[in-house]
Formats: structure tokens, sequence, C-alpha cells
């Protein structure tokens, strides 16, 4: 799967969300529960994944992604991405200042290695969410 190259090297800060219903309008943020937020190697780790993921042919489930990431620079102010995952259907959208138009509805393999770990994690993350919470309000108050 393709990222935006520049906005990977420039996050500093994950948002993991627990998407609830699909957005109202175009290239609105995913609603849902913010789950975790992972900075450093966490972030890193899980941007090389999602890089990783394969390629799939387009399948159709109606498009009902469970779960999406949001890319903060150091400064997090707006969103650089979100990329939006539905692993019925293999579609990802991704939106933001920092998405080409090609890069924005792409198709991954649900069933590889890659895709179950990505998954895994998303799974986990209420629970990893909270160790990395702390130190990630800890580098927003430092202006990091």
């Amino acid at each position: 799967m393709r990222l935006p190259a520049e906005a990977v090297t420039a996050t500093a800060l994950i948002e993991v969300v627990r998407i609830s219903t699909l957005p109202t309008e175009r290239d609105a943020p995913y609603p849902g529960t913010t789950v975790a937020h992972w900075i450093d190697g966490d972030a890193i780790d899980t941007l090389a994944l999602i890089g990783e993921l394969p390629d799939s042919a387009q399948h159709r489930c109606g498009f009902s992604p469970g779960w999406s990431i949001r890319a903060y620079a150091d400064s997090l102010g707006p969103a650089l991405f979100e990329a939006a995952f539905c692993f019925s259907c293999h579609e990802v959208r991704m939106h933001g200042p920092a998405v080409p138009p090609a890069l924005r509805t792409q198709f991954f393999d649900p069933d590889t290695p890659q895709a179950h770990a990505l998954l895994a994690r998303f799974r986990a993350a209420p629970s990893a969410g909270k160790r990395v919470l702390a130190a990630a309000r800890r580098m927003m108050r430092q202006g990091r």
C-alpha cells in the first residue's frame, strides 16, 4: 500500500479511532472513539506495517470500515491524513491535505500476515494506548 511519503516522514503522532459510522460529509473525519495515541516506535512501526500491506483486487461490501488512523505532525495541528480500513471489502480510503488523488482509494489483501498484524494492533490499541497516552500528553504539553 502506498502512503503519502512526506506525511509519513512528518508524522509524530498517530491517533487510532474505532469507527462508529461513516462521515456525513466528504473528507470529514470518521466518527468514532479514539482508543489510542501512538508515538515514536509505535507510530513508525504502524506506518511501516501499513506500507507493507500487499495490494488486492476490489471487493464490495458497501465499505464499512472499523478502524482508522489519523497522522499528525509535531505541531499537532490538523491531521496530515486519515486512513480508514475496511477488512471486509479490502478497501482503504484516505483523505487529508497530504493525500494526492492517486492515493485516496486503495485495496489491500486482508488475508496476509501484515494485515493480520495490523488488525491485531488495532484490536490491542485500547489497552496498549493507555500507556502511550500519558507520553503523548507530555509531548503535547512540551510542544513537541
